[in-house]
């Protein structure tokens, strides 16, 4: 085990630093003047202040040396200086991390609770109403778009009956409606995938066995069936709680949410690089955790899976 976990710690060692290298390209090539960002369009026009202002930042360096730059950085825990408002990345991220992190958590309760007892209801009562019933509104709901979900919540539930504020707060109540946008997609997904693989172990033969040995419904069902038929559940939560830590773009901007994705899509719209790229890296840094620890979850799930 010790050396499995060590191994999968030095390949995430190795997709940051694949990632980080693939987004300072990116970032080069893109058009735009960062220094005019930082500076402003009359004193860009300067050419010692824009000299000024590359060597400050290193962007007087080619693309190599910025990039080894960051990278020994980074291993310090230093971020870097933020373009706009000349303040360390980490100090900047750190308080959206954190509101990011409280509604993902929100989020990805709501999803494995309703999304798997949505499932599980409907595998036991396969091809009843209630069964077609989950399949009609999963099929609704994994077709509507985040953006619609989130302005259809807020019409109805913020403007209309004016239950829940339009937009986040730092209370239980501003985090409903956005949590509850990010989760609507996924639950549906996660019923769906939690019926199909119930379904499919239920056929199987050793449920047979144990239900003819005259087990308990109720120990079959949960140490045999639920259990076998967790897995690509677990994968699915996994992917998907990662990518909420990431950052919800579109919900964050909806509801004016101050996490990390109304972070970057800020950064973005003001070239502000180092923002862009603190955000990216801490993802990257995320999935494979989230990654690592899915893995160690099928061993416990599934005594046949071994970790080599």
């Amino acid at each position: 085990m010790g050396r499995y976990v060590a191994r999968r710690l030095g390949q995430m060692v190795i997709v940051l630093i694949g990632a980080t290298m693939v987004l300072f390209a990116c970032l080069f090539v893109l058009p735009g003047d960062p220094v005019g960002s930082i500076a402003g369009s009359d004193k860009a026009r300067d050419p010692a202040v824009v000299a000024e202002l590359k060597a400050r930042y290193g962007l007087d360096k080619s693309l190599p040396e910025q990039y080894v730059n960051y990278v020994s950085k980074v291993a310090t825990g230093d971020l870097g200086e933020d373009f706009i408002q000349r303040r360390e990345v980490s100090e900047i991220l750190g308080p959206k991390l954190a509101n990011t992190a409280k509604l993902a958590l929100l989020a990805i309760t709501l999803v494995t609770v309703f999304g798997m007892g949505v499932g599980i209801i409907a595998a036991l009562y396969r091809y009843s109403i209630l069964d077609m019933a989950t399949t009609f509104f999963t099929t609704m709901a994994v077709g509507f778009p985040t953006f619609v979900i989130g302005m259809l919540l807020m019409k109805w539930f913020a403007v209309e009956l004016q239950w829940f504020p339009q937009l986040g707060g730092d209370k239980l109540e501003g985090m409903v409606l956005p949590a509850v946008t990010l989760a609507i997609t996924d639950i549906a997904f996660v019923a769906r995938l939690t019926r199909g693989t119930m379904l499919e172990v239920l056929r199987a033969d050793y449920v047979k066995t144990a239900v003819a040995k005259g087990l308990p419904r109720r120990r079959v069902l949960f140490k045999h069936v639920l259990r076998n038929s967790s897995i690509p559940v677990v994968t699915y939560l996994g992917i998907s709680f990662g990518a909420l830590l990431g950052g919800a773009l579109i919900t964050e901007a909806i509801f004016n949410w101050d996490g990390v994705g109304l972070a970057l899509v800020q950064a973005i719209q003001q070239q502000n690089n180092p923002i862009v790229i603190g955000v990216v890296t801490y993802s990257v840094a995320i999935f494979v955790v989230l990654s690592l620890i899915v893995d160690l979850l099928y061993a416990a799930l599934d005594p046949r899976i071994r970790l080599s």
